[in-house]
């Protein structure tokens, strides 16, 4: 995976080329799904939910930066594989998932790996995990067409942010910057995700 798809997207950043080298995929996706778990393709996690390509995981964790002081909250980590991943680069990670199974298989495996610098919380997707934070750095692997403030709010001044912009069947991964309270936003390639529960655009109303 990593030679085959990984490396020819220039990622060249060794903490991840190290994580994903290391972290058995395989072991955080669904039992019907292992033997697709190095493919190039999304795979399927039920309600909607999908773990992103292995190539845009790799770009996403390229363009956040993490170093090893960091605290890192994540957003909608499915079954934990991107959660594990971070663990590696990061001091410590929070991830928040609103699915009550998702959350327990994502705790249960990552305490079977041996991953003890990462939290599992369950609770809503949009509202993050306020109590942890600030943070360093926050990422989420999925679609985004609305940011909620409450998640700018838990980034810490000088933290980036990295997530998917839907606007129609293709999105942009954009790496926002924290600068005096407001973020930046800057878009660095194109890649699609399903919109999250609670990220989707408001409905405008015609009169």
């Amino acid at each position: 995976m990593v030679d085959t798809q990984i490396r020819p997207s220039d990622v060249t950043s060794f903490p991840i080329l190290d994580a994903m080298l290391n972290v058995p995929r395989e072991a955080y996706v669904p039992d019907a799904a292992r033997d697709l778990a190095y493919l190039g393709g999304p795979i399927p996690l039920g309600g909607g939910r999908q773990l992103m390509e292995p190539r845009s995981i790799a770009k996403m964790l390229e363009a956040l930066d993490v170093t090893p002081d960091e605290m890192v909250l994540e957003i909608g980590p499915g079954l934990g594989y991107t959660t594990a991943l971070l663990a590696r680069m990061a001091e410590a990670v929070v991830a928040v998932e609103e699915d009550d199974g998702l959350a327990r298989d994502a705790e249960a495996t990552l305490s079977e790996q041996s991953v003890d610098n990462a939290a599992v919380l369950t609770g809503p997707l949009v509202e993050g995990s306020a109590r942890n934070g600030p943070y360093d750095a926050i990422v989420i692997f999925g679609g985004v067409e609305e940011m909620p403030p409450a998640l700018i709010e838990q980034l810490r001044e000088g933290g980036r942010i990295v997530a998917v912009f839907m606007s129609g069947p293709l999105g942009e991964v954009r790496l926002g910057r924290k600068v005096q309270g407001h973020v930046s936003w800057r878009m660095e390639f194109n890649a699609t995700a399903p919109v999250l529960p609670g990220f989707e655009r408001a409905p405008s109303f015609e009169f």
